[in-house]
């Protein structure tokens, strides 16, 4: 980190000039343009002033905001047979498991099924993108067709079965995850 560089665009965006950050902090003009241009470099105290001059503090100047990945590509998409329930599921967001929510593709074979997933806390939501489900909740069944979604709180044993001869396809979400 360029200290210099983050304390002159600091100020900027505050719309002050180096005099102005300078009187405000009690130091001079050619100590600001010092350290903007990083021929030197304030004590902590001196650091801890200019930063208060500039309406933030230490730790948030010094937490560096990692770049969020917002697009996904087919390169990036973890894929997971389980032959015994004939179904694949595609984790379609890389570390999803640490986000609120997971949201997942799973396409079940003739006869698959999701595994019997427990009682637990958040919320579910899918829609399905090709043949049909039976989606179960605890004693209760409902079909989910093609181009039709559910949602639900996950508060009772929960799985979905393939109600189609052909493969059936759905994107699922899961919050918080859960796959």
């Amino acid at each position: 980190m360029r200290i210099g560089e983050k304390i002159k665009e600091l100020r900027k965006r505050n719309g002050l000039t180096q005099q102005e950050l300078a009187d405000r902090c009690e130091l001079s003009k050619g100590f600001i343009s010092q350290v903007e241009r990083e021929l030197t470099s304030p004590s902590i105290a001196t650091l801890i002033d200019i930063l208060e001059c500039l309406g933030t503090n230490i730790k948030d100047f010094f937490n560096e905001q990692i770049d969020e990945n917002i697009v996904f590509k087919k390169d990036d998409v973890f894929s997971l047979e389980n032959k015994d329930l004939n179904h694949v599921i595609h984790w379609i967001i890389p570390n999803a498991q640490k986000n609120i929510m997971e949201p997942i593709i799973i396409e079940l074979g003739p006869g698959g099924s999701s595994k019997v997933e427990d009682p637990h806390d958040g919320e579910e939501f899918g829609y399905v993108l090709s043949g049909s489900i039976n989606l179960y909740l605890g004693k209760n069944h409902y079909r989910v067709r093609k181009g039709e979604s559910f949602t639900f709180k996950p508060d009772m044993t929960h799985y979905i079965t393939n109600a189609s001869k052909g493969k059936t396809t759905l994107l699922w979400v899961s919050c918080p995850p859960s796959f």
